[in-house]
């Protein structure tokens, strides 16, 4: 869900956004303290937890949305106005993504810049197991809201206006423009859109592993990238196969080697697929 924030922003702008790991980042916080002011300190189960469920989740799209459309208002757009060149974007987006950081670390400074502890609102249960190896009610329930969250993407840019809007402005922005679409609300749309997945991701993340912390997204966000490339950058259901491999390589060369091994192999992945098909699997799109 994180890549396919940055495959969305690329295909439009041809950006690629490195502050997108800290709107990620942003949503772990927002679910973590949407949980706290609802009360909960203490497993759920039933109505209850469903109810914990969908207001963190929502809080988390929320803030995450918010946060990647402010990105684009004051990083992004005045940079388009001048017509900068690409550098200068990449550069803007590695300052914002260490602006936001330490800013949440100054934040957190007071309490010192260790990680919060979610409040334990779902507990770990084994649901089946499958060739010996036990799916627990968390990993269901993240891959269940992914299905659903990608399929809702998929739906809104093949069949909605603005869904349409974006996939012209991807093929070509001047033509699309002389069409009569909005670029610069095509733009925001693309960066919300982008934002709430990452806010979904951030909150199954931060009940997943039960933290929240300043740097928490960087390594979702390499991974995320790394992706992204896999399946195709700018190519939306390229994202979501890319991350379902990277996911199946790294739990097999963990199998195979050991753990610590786990992030060398991701970005092992990145490296060989940049040498030998910097395209992805299913091909980069780009502008003709």
């Amino acid at each position: 869900m994180i890549a396919l924030g940055y495959t969305m922003v690329y295909g439009v702008l041809q950006l690629i956004n490195f502050a997108h790991s800290e709107v990620f980042m942003v949503s772990t916080f927002a679910g973590l303290y949407a949980l706290r002011a609802l009360g909960a300190g203490g497993q759920s189960g039933g109505p209850q937890l469903a109810a914990f469920l969908a207001v963190g989740l929502m809080a988390g799209m929320a803030a995450s949305g918010a946060t990647a459309v402010v990105l684009e208002r004051v990083a992004y757009r005045p940079l388009r106005r001048r017509g900068a060149p690409r550098l200068a974007f990449l550069l803007t987006a590695i300052g914002a993504s260490l602006f936001l950081s330490n800013l949440f670390l100054v934040w957190r400074s007071v309490g010192g810049p260790a990680p919060l502890a979610y409040p334990d609102v779902m507990a770990r249960r084994a649901v089946f197991s499958a060739c010996g190896y036990e799916v627990s009610n968390k990993q269901r329930l993240v891959v269940g809201t992914m299905i659903v969250m990608y399929a809702l993407l998929d739906r809104f840019v093949m069949r909605t206006q603005s869904g349409r809007g974006i996939r012209a402005v991807a093929e070509d922005p001047d033509t699309a423009a002389l069409m009569g679409v909005d670029i610069n609300r095509v733009i925001v749309v693309t960066f919300l859109v982008g934002g709430i997945m990452a806010g979904a991701a951030g909150f199954l993340y931060g009940i997943f592993f039960g933290q929240a912390r300043f740097n928490i997204g960087f390594i979702p966000g390499i991974k995320a990238f790394t992706a992204a490339v896999l399946g195709g950058i700018g190519n939306i259901r390229g994202a979501m196969l890319g991350g379902l491999l990277l996911g199946l390589f790294e739990n097999l060369g963990v199998t195979c080697v050991a753990t610590q091994w786990q992030d060398v192999i991701a970005f092992l992945v990145l490296v060989l697929f940049l040498m030998f098909r910097p395209s992805g699997i299913l091909g980069e799109q780009v502008r003709a």
